[in-house]
């Protein structure tokens, strides 16, 4: 996994009284335990991997109280676990990464939101939008909306981040709808403290067992229950919600310390982008350091459904508004400007994408720029807004100098393979099979081998979802002149390629090309483990492997070939290419994630050092006698340990090729010279340490047979 849990899940234990200080993610698996949730679920997936990840390392806390754990397949399995809170009374809870996860999971979602729940249903998700996103940009509101599931998106501070997971629960079943709660990355990840409460055995669980099955056909998504279940959504369930977040008080409202200034101008924000917001205010000489702002703010830690009553009151009096929303639609703003212009005698005027950008992260750049845009334009009285803008340029000013004092923009940093990565000598070794074949079109897939699109290899033509790459191949094989090729890891391949790429294709007679990336993990969401993981718990089955299940699935032709043989797998992507067969031809590329496979040796060396221990490690260098500057071992590998120095001889003008400290020993370099038939420049070197005595006669014994076959300057020097 990512990271270990082991140590901060003691917190999981604290009772009531106690004081919690840790990360986002263990907060909210804290909160879960305190409401007494049944079950969770959940696929892995940035920002929000860790909840599964610390929930698997407190198994003896989840075993004591008797809650299930589950590692889903995919979103579809996490939301479709939700099902057992429609007939009974039990709480649960799943997470995925968003917006993608959502989309895969749209289909049980639209059935849960349809037939409403019993049991506190809540749906945690990573709200992966802005500059550290790894996906489309699109947000959850808008399937907040569609299916009318309430949407929670709590202030970034850990009590109520905590109250907002105990009080979803509460609501789900106050209105008998799901619920989601959205976090961002930071909200994650940020550290702060609250006040712990004793953790909730659930009243049905793995120990306290359900016995008679409960059924109802008005829960049964088929007609006529589908049309009642749309009018009791509308006609109950939305009103219930709604007066169920006016009287727990879930939105907050600061009224602001400066009474003039209240009575003219406030903000209403969603509630991850409060800190944002005070921030912005903090800067500009409108808030004290701890968020005491002299406006009032409308922090809406429920999106959706927003509370009419609520807004109205809110907006009474003010000649402006500001509506800090992150993204597009501005779905907040146009329903605050209906529900004004719907109340009588509110003639508040409403700013928001005319101040701020209509889409993009919501960073504190850009809300210090709205907003100070705002207070500018709605002049309130008290405010000097020339001061306010002069403290604004002046922040602009210092970003100015540091730019200036850099000499040049920082260059942008597109994500790349890690050091040593499996995967990049497949790419490498397609590289050099274009030489014969000739370009070909590339099906690219969601995982670590997106990279590919990016230098030096700028192989993918597609990406349209995880595990889609096969089925997104499925009209370009046809008409193309030469075969395709589809790219798909195996975290992808047990998500959702087994079924719509390769049954599919199977099915379908295509006469495509699968390349599977078997690294062992779902690398890109922090190496996590799949059914095909080599190293498995106890908790899981042992004897999963994607090559059984493709024989099983009628695959007639199929080859594994290890990734670092860069030579043996450009024949085989040629064997494949230019064979006979007609039908899905796979080649399974194997090799561990380099990541995972340091962070299991390097401990492991390490203790070996410690107790005196024999211990060798790979290592590989350019001797730059021979490196005559090419560089193509570069350009065909990409390596970010492999790069270029100045040359030691003097006669030498260009730089040679150097392998710096990062180099993990994969071989990569040497393989790739050696595929294509470049300069022999490339050595392997075995670092031993704590030699034993056969290693020190035999390197005494290789420096007298090296001597003295040396001229005899170099023997000096040697």
């Amino acid at each position: 996994m990512e990271r270990s849990f082991q140590s901060e899940v003691e917190l999981l234990k604290l009772g009531r009284g106690q004081v919690f200080h840790g990360e986002g993610i263990l907060a909210v698996t804290k909160a879960l335990l305190q409401s007494g949730v049944s079950y969770v679920g959940g696929y892995q997936g940035a920002p929000v991997s860790h909840m599964m990840d610390v929930l698997n390392d407190a198994r003896d806390i989840m075993d004591e109280l008797g809650i299930h754990i589950e590692t889903n397949a995919s979103e579809a399995g996490a939301a479709a676990m939700l099902g057992a809170s429609i007939n009974y009374p039990v709480r649960g809870a799943v997470t995925w990464k968003s917006t993608v996860g959502t989309n895969v999971a749209s289909d049980a979602l639209s059935n849960l939101a349809s037939a409403g729940v019993k049991g506190g249903a809540l749906i945690i998700i990573g709200e992966d939008y802005g500059e550290g996103a790894s996906i489309i940009q699109e947000r959850s509101h808008a399937f907040a909306m569609k299916s009318q599931l309430w949407l929670l998106d709590p202030r970034p501070n850990l009590p109520t981040i905590v109250q907002m997971v105990e009080k979803g629960f509460e609501l789900s079943e106050a209105s008998n709808t799901p619920v989601f709660l959205e976090l961002r990355i930071r909200a994650c990840h940020l550290h702060g403290s609250f006040k712990a409460r004793d953790n909730r055995a659930p009243l049905i669980s793995r120990r306290h067992l359900l016995h008679d099955p409960d059924f109802d056909y008005a829960r049964i998504c088929l007609p006529p229950s589908t049309y009642a279940q749309e009018k009791h959504k509308i006609e109950v369930r939305w009103p219930a919600a709604v007066k169920f977040i006016r009287e727990h008080k879930l939105n907050e409202c600061f009224p602001g310390t400066d009474a003039g200034l209240s009575a003219e101008i406030g903000i209403i924000c969603q509630g991850g982008l409060y800190n944002a917001a005070v921030r912005a205010l903090q800067q500009l000489g409108l808030s004290d350091a701890f968020g005491a702002a002299m406006l009032p703010i409308y922090c809406l830690n429920v999106a959706y459904p927003l509370v009419p009553e609520e807004v109205v009151q809110f907006c009474a009096g003010k000649r402006a508004v500001l509506v800090v929303e992150e993204g597009q639609p501005a779905y907040i703003e146009d329903a605050v400007q209906a529900m004004l212009r719907r109340a009588a005698k509110i003639d508040t005027k409403v700013h928001g994408k005319d101040v701020l950008p209509m889409a993009g992260e919501y960073t504190n750049a850009v809300v210090l720029d709205g907003v100070s845009r705002f207070i500018e334009m709605a002049a309130p009285h008290g405010v000097d807004t020339s001061v306010v803008g002069q403290v604004y340029e002046r922040l602009n000013a210092a970003k100015q100098k540091a730019a200036n004092l850099l000499g040049s923009p920082v260059p942008p940093r597109p994500p790349g393979f890690c050091v040593g990565c499996p995967e990049r000598p497949v790419f490498s070794a397609m590289k050099l099979i274009e030489h014969q074949t000739g370009a070909f079109h590339v099906s690219g897939d969601i995982g670590c081998h997106t990279f590919s699109t990016l230098p030096p290899f700028n192989i993918g033509n597609t990406v349209l979802g995880y595990g889609l790459g096969l089925a997104s191949n499925a009209a370009v094989q046809p008409m193309f002149g030469r075969r395709t090729v589809t790219i798909m890891g195996d975290g992808g391949f047990w998500h959702n390629g087994l079924t719509s790429g390769v049954a599919n294709a199977v099915f379908n007679r295509n006469d495509g090309i699968l390349l599977i990336m078997k690294n062992g993990y779902t690398s890109a969401t922090g190496t996590q483990n799949i059914p095909s993981s080599p190293h498995q718990t106890e908790f899981k089955s042992h004897d999963m492997s994607i090559e059984k299940t493709l024989t099983g699935l009628g695959v007639q032709w199929m080859k594994t070939v290890h990734n670092y043989h860069v030579s043996k797998m450009a024949k085989t992507l040629l064997d494949a290419m230019t064979s006979s067969y007609e039908g899905l031809k796979v080649i399974i590329a194997e090799g561990e994630c380099q990541l995972e496979r340091q962070r299991r040796l390097r401990p492991r060396n390490a203790a070996r050092l410690k107790r005196g221990e024999r211990v060798v490690r790979e290592r590989f260098g350019v001797d730059e006698d021979t490196c005559t500057g090419d560089h193509s071992c570069i350009r065909l590998s990409g390596c970010p340990s492999l790069t270029v120095k100045s040359a030691s001889d003097p006669l030498k003008v260009d730089p040679v090729a150097h392998v710096n400290n990062d180099c993990v020993g994969c071989g990569l370099c040497g393989e790739v010279a050696h595929a294509a038939i470049l300069c022999p420049s490339f050595y392997r070197a075995e670092i031993v340490q704590n030699p034993g005595g056969m290693d020190r006669l035999l390197h005494k014994l290789r420096r007298t047979i090296i001597g003295w076959l040396q001229p005899a300057t170099a023997r000096t020097l040697l």
